[in-house]
């Protein structure tokens, strides 16, 4: 399948405080952060010196270090899900097509990293989510939004007669980031963007099994 890909978008550009209101500088900076190395190896001093504000900075802003990381999960959330919808509602491809794209997008962009980020919703979701409720709660959240959007995209690909109509969409949705989750994690093991390769080769072919 031949992709046509839209221009690259990464993650939010560092931009200086001076540009933008400081909390949003801190948790643009811990999304930067704990998305490359984790939540409990990021100190906030660290976070804070990325932006170049004072310590007082962060606790006018956040209650503690777990606000702190809530408020990065919905900030990476939202910038998701906008990268979600470029992808899966772009009208000039076909709606598998849309997912592939994605696919390939995911692809490029940790090559493009050397594979030292991954997902930080999957990461903080392995790091957390066993001990910490709040964390939970909110990454399970998000990850429910995602999983929303790629039924809705399977839904209009079994509109379109792209894949069986027997394809229970919703469940597929949930198999796909249950599996690319997983695949993300391999990859950045191997450095290598064959896990990722050989889940979705195994997605799109059940679609249609």
């Amino acid at each position: 399948m031949e992709h046509s890909l839209p221009r690259k978008r990464g993650r939010p550009p560092k931009v200086a405080p001076s540009s933008m209101d400081t909390r949003t500088a801190i948790v643009r900076a811990g999304v930067d952060l704990l998305t490359a190395q984790g939540f409990l190896s990021t100190g906030i001093d660290q976070v804070l010196k990325a932006v170049g504000v004072p310590k007082g900075s962060f606790y006018h802003y956040f209650a503690s270090k777990d606000d702190f990381g809530l408020a990065v999960i919905d900030a990476y959330g939202i910038y998701f899900a906008a990268k979600l919808g470029r992808w899966l509602g772009n009208p000039a491809r076909d709606p598998l097509a849309r997912l592939a794209d994605f696919v390939a997008d995911a692809k490029a962009g940790m090559e493009r990293h050397k594979f030292r980020r991954g997902c930080l919703v999957g990461n903080m979701g392995q790091e957390l989510g066993g001990s910490h409720d709040p964390f939970r709660d909110r990454l399970e959240s998000v990850l429910g939004d995602w999983q929303r959007r790629v039924a809705a995209c399977l839904q209009d690909a079994k509109a379109e007669g792209q894949i069986r109509a027997q394809v229970d969409c919703q469940r597929m949705a949930e198999f796909f980031w249950i599996g690319w989750e997983g695949a993300i994690l391999r990859a950045k093991l191997t450095r290598s963007t064959v896990p990722m390769d050989v889940f979705a080769d195994t997605f799109f072919a059940l679609l249609k099994e």
